[in-house]
C-alpha cells in the first residue's frame, strides 16, 4: 500500500522529477592526460580515491560521537589517546573481513573529529570518507541561521576542506527524528538540499522508525528539487513493514539497511529476512548494508553495549550478516551489489544541478 502522492518512477507524480546522473559538471569528475574522462572519485581523509576502489564498502558509520562542549569543559570526558587505537583495532578487525571503505556519518553536532578520522584512516588503510552536515536536535543558535547560511558551512567543508586538514566532506548528512519534519526540522532538510544542490554530493540520513520520517524526508527534498537517487534514506533496517519500505524503494532512492547487530532495535534475523525478502522483490540495487556502529559514543554506557549489542561493531556484517543472507537465499551477486556496487554508484552520480 503506497502513501498518497507517492507513485513509482515513471509515471505522472507529485514527486519532483529526477535528473540524469550523468548530467554534466566536472567538480569531483576527473580527466587523463589526454582529456578523456575517468571514473568519478570521492573524496576521503585521505584525499580523492577511484570510485573503483571503494570496494566493500559500510555506507554509515562512525569512528567516534563525543560532544564538543563537553569535551570542551570536562577532561575526562573523552579521552583520545585512549579511544583512537581501540578505534584503529576495531576498523582493521573489519579490514581483515574485507571491508575497503567506510562511510563516517557523524554529524558536525554530534561530535564530529576530523583529526581522529584521519588517524584511523592513516593507520588502517581504510577509505574513510567524511561528512559535513546537522543532526535533528535544536541547537539554539541554528534558530537565527536560515537554510542558505546552514549550507554555505556545508558547502565550504566539501570544497574547501574542514578545518585545517585540507580533508573534503564527501557526504551530507542530516537527520529526521521524533518530531518529525517540524518547521526547524524542514530548514534543515533544505540546507541540505541546497549544499546537495550546489556540490553534487551525495545525501545521506537518519531517520526513526517510530514515525514516517523516511518518508516525509523524501517528500521535503523532492520540494526542494533533490534528485531522490542521489540520497540515501537511512535506518530503513529498523522497519519490516515491506509495503513502507517499497513505498520510498519507488521513488528511485537508496535505503540503509544500517543497524545490523543493534539487537534492542530489532534483532539480526529479522533484519536479515526483511533484506532478503526485498532482494526477492528485485530491491537488491537500492539497499546499502551496514552498523551505524562507532569505537566510542557517549549516547550509552559501554557496559551497556558490550552487554546487551555485543556484535554492534565494523566486522558484525561481514562476519555474520553476509552469510546469514547467504543462508537465507540472497544471491553473491545480490550481496555485491549492496556492498560494492551500491556504494559506488552513489558516489559516481557527480555534478551539482
Amino acid at each position: 500500500m503506497r502513501a498518497a502522492g507517492f507513485r513509482r518512477p515513471g509515471t505522472s507524480s507529485t514527486i519532483a522529477p529526477r535528473i540524469s546522473p550523468h548530467a554534466p559538471s566536472g567538480a569531483r569528475n576527473h580527466y587523463n592526460s589526454a582529456g578523456g574522462t575517468v571514473m568519478p572519485h570521492v573524496e576521503t581523509a585521505l584525499g580523492p580515491v577511484d570510485v573503483n576502489d571503494l570496494g566493500m564498502c559500510l555506507m554509515h558509520e562512525h569512528i567516534v560521537v563525543a560532544n564538543w562542549s563537553m569535551r570542551q569543559n570536562y577532561t575526562n570526558y573523552y579521552d583520545a589517546e585512549q579511544q583512537i587505537p581501540k578505534a584503529i583495532a576495531a576498523l582493521k578487525r573489519a579490514a581483515d573481513r574485507g571491508v575497503r571503505s567506510i562511510v563516517d556519518l557523524t554529524p558536525v553536532n554530534l561530535g564530529r573529529d576530523i583529526h581522529t578520522i584521519r588517524r584511523v584512516a592513516e593507520a588502517t588503510g581504510v577509505h574513510v570518507i567524511a561528512p559535513t552536515g546537522f543532526y535533528w536536535t535544536e541547537e539554539p543558535q541554528m534558530h537565527g541561521w536560515d537554510a542558505k547560511s546552514l549550507a554555505n558551512y556545508m558547502v565550504r567543508d566539501i570544497r574547501d576542506g574542514i578545518l585545517d586538514t585540507g580533508i573534503k566532506a564527501g557526504v551530507i548528512k542530516c537527520a529526521t527524528d521524533n518530531p518529525g519534519v517540524d518547521a526547524f526540522n524542514k530548514k534543515l532538510l533544505q540546507a541540505a538540499a541546497i549544499a546537495h544542490r550546489e556540490t553534487g554530493v551525495p545525501i545521506s540520513t537518519h531517520t526513526t522508525v517510530s514515525n514516517t520520517s523516511a518518508r516525509d524526508q523524501q517528500i521535503a527534498f523532492a520540494e526542494f528539487g533533490v534528485d531522490l537517487t542521489r540520497v540515501v534514506i537511512g535506518h530503513c533496517g529498523d522497519s519490516t513493514d515491506l509495503d513502507y519500505l517499497q513505498t520510498i524503494l519507488d521513488q528511485g532512492s537508496f535505503i540503509g539497511m544500517d543497524r545490523f547487530g543493534l539487537e534492542a532495535y530489532l534483532p539480526t534475523d529479522k533484519r536479515v529476512q526483511t533484506v532478503a525478502q526485498l532482494c526477492a522483490k528485485g530491491f537488491a540495487g537500492q539497499m546499502v548494508i551496514s552498523h551505524d556502529s562507532c569505537s566510542f559514543q557517549d549516547f550509552f554506557d559501554q557496559k551497556y553495549i558490550e552487554q546487551f549489542a555485543p556484535n554492534w561493531c565494523y566486522e558484525h556484517v561481514p562476519r555474520d550478516v553476509l552469510p546469514a543472507l547467504k543462508a537465507a537465499g540472497v544471491s553473491d551477486r545480490d550481496i555485491n551489489t549492496m556492498m560494492v556496487e551500491n556504494p559506488k554508484k552513489v558516489f559516481s552520480k557527480i555534478g551539482g544541478y
